[in-house]
């Protein structure tokens, strides 16, 4: 399956970028009006339009972090279920890159900050969004990291 292909109906998109054994992560801003408020989370989001899984995920995250994706860096996509509504598709997709710097990350207007922390060490924080703990574990596991 291509990048272009269409899709099944789905709602959005998140990613764990990966630069050696860490993971890129957004705090997420301390407002009562949004789900998981001053929580860690991953970059990515909702399904605008037509748009297919890596088109979400790229357009969030050039929003989030004014980085631009090639699909070449995906090492890991899968189908998950909502965390909102079960019923729901979401997808959830692992890069790699590596030579990434933190000169090239420019936070947008959505989360309080964002830091790079070992990719394990996210998965057991409490105050990481949990549905994106499990989605990492298998990812993690599924690639042998």
């Amino acid at each position: 399956m291509t990048m272009s292909e269409h899709f099944a109906p789905f709602d959005g998109a998140k990613v764990a970028i990966l630069r050696g054994g860490d993971v890129l992560t957004l705090l997420r801003d301390d407002r009562p009006d949004i789900p998981y408020p001053a929580q860690w989370d991953l970059p990515g989001g909702g399904r605008e339009g037509d748009e297919t899984p890596f088109e979400t995920l790229s357009r969030e995250v050039f929003e989030e972090l004014s980085l631009t994706l090639d699909p070449a860096q995906v090492i890991y996509h899968a189908e998950e279920r909502g965390h909102v509504d079960p019923v729901t598709v979401v997808h959830f997709f692992v890069l790699r890159w590596d030579e990434l710097s933190d000169a090239q990350i420019k936070l947008g207007d959505e989360g309080q900050g964002c830091a790079w922390m070992e990719a394990r060490a996210f998965i057991m924080r409490e105050d990481a969004v949990n549905p994106l703990r499990g989605r990492l574990t298998r990812a993690l596991d599924a690639l042998g990291l």
